[in-house]
This record gives C-alpha cells, structure tokens and sequence, in this order.
C-alpha cells in the first residue's frame, strides 16, 4: 500500500492493507523487522518465533469506527541457555490491552470535556461503565489537588445531591478566579476539619450570610476577616420591599392586583431605566398605597446608600457608616415592620458587610462556579458517587481552557 499521509499514533507502522466492513475502518499494520534485546539476558536477535494477529480499537479515521489488525511478532532469544520467547516492543498498544494508546488518550480528553459518560461512551462505541472505570483510573492522577490554601478564599453551598447528602461546600480563590476544592457537606464539622488542615494561610474569608459557615471560620482560623458577599445582604432590603408589595396588593381589586403581580419588576428596576410605560405603572401603585410607597423610597434611599458607599471605598469608610447609620434611622421612621427586620439583619452583620467595602470581595465567581456545576450535574442526570462528581467539577474547570476535542 502507498499512502501520501501519516495517520497519527501510527506513524512507525507498514499500513499492509485497509478496507471498509459491516460499517466499521480496518486498517492492517506490522513494523517493520528489527533486532530486539532479550529481556533476560540482554542479547540481541532478530529470530522471529511466531506471529499474531492482535484486534484493537482505535480513534475513528475520516469519521469512521475503526479498528486495528496488527500483526505481531514474538521473537526468540538465540542463546542456547536463555530461549526467551517474547513480543516486539510498540507505541501502539499496552500489554493486555483492547484499545490503542491514542484511542485512551483522546477517551481521558473527552470524559473531562465530554457532556456526560454515556455521551462519551456512544461517540467511541463503548459502554458507560468502561467509560466510568476509566475515569475513575486516570481522573484522580490528572488533578492537581490543593495542599494549602492562599491568604483570600471563598466559600458557598450548592444543591449537589451527591454521595447521599442534599448540599456540598465549594472553596474558590476569587482573586485568580479558580475552584481549589468541594467538601462532601455543608456541615459545620467537615468545614473546620478542612480548614485545620489546609487554612493556615487563610486571612480573608469571602462568604454569604450562613452562620454556620461563619461559626465553622471562626473556630478554625482564628477569627479571620469575614466578608460578606453583597448580592446576599443586598436581597434583604429586596426582599422587605417584597413583602410589603404583597401585602398591599391584597387589598387592591382581583384586576390591579394581578396586574400589580404581573408589574411587580418596575420595583426592582432602577429608577433612571424605567421605560415610559413602566414609570406610569410604578407611579399608579404607588399611589394606590401609602405603605408601598414608603417602601420603594426606603429601597431606593438604599441603592442610594450602596451605590455612594461603593465610591466612597476603601478610602472612606468612615462616612459609609454614618450614611448607614442615617439610613436605619430611615427606615426606623418609616415604621415599615418588613424593613425594620431587614435593618436588624444588616446590624448584626455590619462589620463583614463593612469589609466588603474595604476590600472590594464578593462571591460573584463562585456563583459563576455553581452554575457550571449545576449544568455538568443536570446534563449526567445526577451523580450517586460524591467523589466522582467532586474530580469530574474539578478536572471541569482546572482542563476548561484547553482547547482539545476529539470528533
């Protein structure tokens, strides 16, 4: 056969025949003859003992399933005392192997990249559970596992449904943007358990507001600066806002309340980017009710607050407070129940909410990673295995940026 190309993984190889049969691309191939050591006594020969002919899978050729007869030769030691019989050495195939060393390494690329392991397994005609076993092999050989912390971390919970528990804690880096590591739970005994071992440099936590999570922080590291993430104390005030909308709206006729219901973003929305038509609708619920719009003017005299208060820092973190006090003396006039608590809530977690400001944190990345996570989970139906779904999230997002796939 004369061939004008190279096929890759088998450019040492005599291509002595190809053809096409019952849907699949077999090629035949044998290296050339050559001397080999002897693996016992270390004398060359070039004595042919036998040949076999060995079927292997491989990488599918001009996207076609292919497989691979190659016909292998078994020499013989010459030496009177030795006659070791023994195979021809091959970049090819490992011993008792099925499948070629090219068709594992693009199998290990696509199980991290792939959409899920029965995916994979249909696009390189295997089962699921080779699939499985082989990422269980290389999968835990391939990630680079965190041995220490770095001084600013961040911390959340996601619903995983792994390895029988409803939640699993994800720890990030927010400054380089990348995942370091996933606990089993979100219990507070596995968190301080992992923060002994791994937190000494530890300084910064970046975490919603959980007082678990705060509590397991303080007991392992010492006390460490806490900073709260600013989407999770900001749906307080959202959240107060919420509630006084459903309440008044009870009270409106069955028409303007589900049109209040239906309305009900032009309250969240900021003032200055509401439409012609959303500022009429705004303006007519809020005068229809007294108390809603006592309450819209609380939540806009906090996105006031929030956004000086981002402009204001690091450098001013002294009038960030007053402003804050000045603002729950606000909403302690209203006499707005729902705000009163949301204001209770920022009292108790003003220091860490203050830090948020001072050193400009926030779980925004790590959400970004729950998200991810939440896709590679749905898209394999649920993982039962917690230490599978750990390395296959992880080995996601460490091989994200290499930029190999395999047809």
């Amino acid at each position: 056969m004369n061939f004008n190309m190279t096929l890759p993984g088998l450019e040492e190889f005599i291509i002595t025949k190809s053809l096409e049969k019952d849907g699949y691309y077999e090629l035949h191939l044998e290296l050339e003859r050559k001397a080999h050591r002897c693996p016992c006594c270390g004398q060359l020969t070039e004595r042919v003992h036998d040949y076999r002919i060995q079927k292997i899978k491989h990488n599918s050729i001009f996207s076609r399933r292919t497989f691979l007869f190659y016909r292998k030769r078994r020499y013989v030691c010459e030496v009177k005392d030795c006659r070791k019989r023994f195979y021809e050495d091959n970049s090819l195939v490992e011993w008792y192997q099925r499948q070629s060393i090219e068709y594992k390494q693009a199998l290990a690329i696509e199980i991290i990249h792939g959409k899920n392991f029965k995916d994979v397994a249909d696009r390189f005609d295997t089962s699921p559970t080779t699939v499985m076993r082989h990422f269980d092999k290389i999968s835990s050989s391939m990630l680079t596992e965190t041995k220490q912390l770095p001084e600013v971390i961040a911390i959340d919970e996601y619903k995983g449904d792994a390895g029988g528990e409803k939640y699993q804690t994800v720890i990030a880096d927010p400054i380089n943007r990348r995942p370091l590591d996933i606990l089993k739970d979100r219990k507070k005994e596995t968190l301080v358990a992992y923060l002994r071992k791994h937190g000494d440099n530890v300084n910064v936590v970046v975490m919603d507001m959980s007082h678990s999570f705060k509590a397991a922080v303080d007991q392992a590291l010492g006390r460490p600066v806490v900073v709260a993430d600013r989407f999770h104390f900001c749906r307080y005030i959202y959240w107060a806002l919420e509630k006084v909308r459903r309440k008044e709206q009870k009270a409106f006729d069955d028409y303007q309340r589900k049109k209040c219901k239906r309305m009900r973003h032009v309250f969240y929305k900021h003032y200055e980017d509401l439409t012609e038509k959303q500022l009429w609708y705004l303006n007519y619920f809020l005068e229809k009710s007294p108390e809603l719009k006592k309450a819209y003017e609380l939540k806009e005299a906090y996105r006031l607050w929030f956004e000086i208060a981002k402009q204001l820092a690091p450098n001013n973190l002294k009038e960030v407070k007053e402003r804050l006090y000045s603002y729950y003396d606000l909403v302690k006039s209203s006499g707005l129940v729902e705000f009163e608590k949301a204001i209770e809530t920022f009292q108790n977690w003003q220091k860490e909410i203050m830090n948020s400001f001072a050193y400009n944190l926030n779980n925004g990345y790590v959400e970004g990673i729950n998200n991810q996570t939440k896709v590679i989970k749905r898209n394999a139906f649920g993982f039962k295995r917690f230490d599978r779904f750990r390395l296959k999230v992880l080995l996601h997002h460490q091989y994200k940026n290499i930029d190999v796939r395999v047809a």
